[in-house]
């Protein structure tokens, strides 16, 4: 068993301006079944999946984790700090990528009374970096949806033989255009639809009277703004707006398919949420997405560890969101041969069957230990002494056995321990063979007294978010004073698995670790995260909130 890391990790923290340690100050998540932070931690009480059945495309055999979330439960507080109508703009433009993080750090500023204004008074030595794994999925999906669908309406307008002289000429004489493509009404049924948005498009791009109808729209948009810009500008919108409606009804025309894509897409791209982050907590420093897929946590816990360290930065809100389960994701992790479809949870260290996709999002507020102790706020759970961050540069979705293994040999190194040292450890484990492979990289640097423990059976693989799920579960381990279970029995774990090492926890709570603890995520394209922490000291623990 390790040491506990007292005494050798001291030497590391001294005085000096890099090395800094490091407090969480406030976290908060959404998960599946876990609303929020206290949720989840009762959640974990207990061995069963928080799974249920998917059925996006109508029924079908798959299994998610779907965040239970309610962002009406987040108005009171919004509507406290801002004017009335701010709560109802972000509930209609924000998707629930950017909603899942605005309630995950909402959740966080509640555990520290005055952490927020703390933030707000450091300038533009509070930072916010929080990125995402597939960001604002179905956003764009549903949009474009709504642009195939009025494209198809506006081709088959102006496709038409009555609105188009060009396709009434070739209709009499064929010969005219020997390029143009097949006429869908002389196709098999199973052709025809294809045919027909081949067919429209191409008679749309010819149309005479669809080169007229634009003339009058480039007339309309040329008007410029005069005078006072403020209400010159609105004076212009409204004129525009009269004249669009009067060419439509004149031509008797569909929208152009440029009206039917809603702003709401540029609103929620990847910077989004750490965007709305800092307008909720009015965080003037630098604000940015870093995305390193499943490993996002861990890359944006290392960036604000680092900008602390080095002066830049007092505090940095942290963190990781996605959207939740959607048809998209699912059948992309499907194809990935990488996700299981049997109905039943597919266990990390059992049948390797594959990962369940989960949504959601969690928030820290990472801080400089010694300056915001002093301001009287408390720390959380453990202390993150550091975070290894490598690439495979070998596989977009193999894990190497070197990428990984040069991550958690930087993390330990960096927390100044040696490998022995370490007492407890987290899985990325995905519920495929790459958990056996995991397990084998693992215990070829770590002693076989280590406790490891391994989540996506409990919430599913929670993309970007899903490392963030489980270094918190870690933490509050420590605060609960035993291992939390998973749903993996004694008897399920892979007999291949077994031969490499047996000390997991299973479906029963057990007796905590006692020492310094890691935790690894692997993303796609073989970016491996890994972040060592330890126990707080008796003294720094007894200001540890319950």
């Amino acid at each position: 068993m390790g040491s506990g890391g007292g005494a050798n990790i001291r030497p590391l923290w001294g005085d000096s301006l890099t090395n800094k340690r490091i407090g969480i100050f406030g976290w908060g998540l959404v998960a599946p079944r876990s609303p929020n932070i206290q949720a989840f931690k009762e959640n974990l009480k207990n061995s069963r999946s928080w799974l249920e059945p998917f059925n996006g495309y109508g029924p079908d055999n798959f299994l998610v984790g779907q965040p239970e979330f309610c962002f009406e439960d987040y108005k009171g507080w919004i509507d406290e700090r801002f004017s009335t109508n701010r709560f109802q703009k972000l509930k209609e433009k924000m998707d629930l990528t950017t909603q899942y993080a605005i309630g995950a750090f909402i959740q966080a500023l509640g555990q520290n009374p005055g952490i927020e204004q703390q933030l707000q008074r450091l300038g533009s030595q509070a930072r916010v970096y929080v990125g995402t794994g597939l960001g604002p999925l179905p956003t764009i999906h549903d949009q474009t949806l709504l642009l195939h669908r009025a494209q198809r309406s506006w081709d088959r307008f102006w496709g038409s033989p009555k609105r188009n002289s060009a396709l009434q000429a070739y209709l009499e004489d064929p010969s005219g255009d020997p390029d143009a493509p097949p006429n869908p009404c002389k196709l098999t049924e199973d052709q025809k639809e294809a045919a027909e948005d081949v067919w429209w498009h191409y008679w749309t791009e010819r149309s005479p009277e669809l080169k007229e109808y634009l003339n009058e729209v480039r007339e309309i948009e040329s008007t410029d703004v005069e005078g006072d810009v403020a209400k010159g500008k609105l004076s212009v919108l409204k004129q525009k707006h009269r004249q669009h409606i009067r060419l439509q009804q004149r031509w008797g025309a569909p929208d152009p398919p440029w009206k039917s894509v809603s702003a709401n897409l540029i609103w929620n791209i990847q910077n989004t949420p750490p965007a709305q982050l800092s307008m909720m907590g009015k965080i003037t420093g630098m604000t940015f997405a870093p995305v390193a897929a499943c490993s996002t946590f861990g890359l944006t816990l290392k960036l604000a560890m680092d900008a602390i360290r080095s002066g830049d930065a007092r505090a940095v809100v942290v963190g990781a969101t996605d959207p939740p389960p959607h048809p998209l994701t699912v059948g992309a992790f499907y194809n990935a041969r990488v996700i299981s479809a049997d109905a039943d949870v597919s266990k990390p260290l059992s049948g390797l069957r594959g990962t369940h996709i989960s949504g959601g999002s969690v928030v820290w507020i990472v801080g400089d230990h010694d300056y915001l102790t002093k301001e009287g706020f408390r720390p959380l759970g453990m202390e993150p002494l550091s975070v290894g961050v490598t690439s495979d540069a070998d596989h977009i979705i193999t894990p190497s056995k070197e990428g990984p293994t040069s991550a958690i040999l930087e993390a330990i190194q960096g927390a100044g321990l040696n490998a022995h040292d370490i007492a407890g450890w987290d899985l990325h484990a995905t519920a495929t063979p790459g958990d056996y492979t995991e397990v084998e990289t693992l215990m070829d640097i770590l002693p076989p007294s280590t406790l490891v423990t391994a989540r996506k059976g409990t919430f599913g693989h929670g993309m970007s978010a899903g490392g963030g799920w489980e270094l918190t579960a870690q933490y509050l381990a420590h605060e609960n004073g035993e291992a939390f279970p998973t749903p993996l029995s004694r008897s399920e774990l892979n007999e291949q698995i077994a031969k490499l090492h047996q000390r997991f926890v299973f479906d029963q709570s057990c007796n905590n670790h006692h020492g310094p603890v890691g935790k690894l995520s692997m993303g796609i394209g073989g970016i491996n995260a890994c972040v060592v922490s330890r126990p707080w000291e008796a003294q720094e623990a007894a200001s540890v909130p319950k």
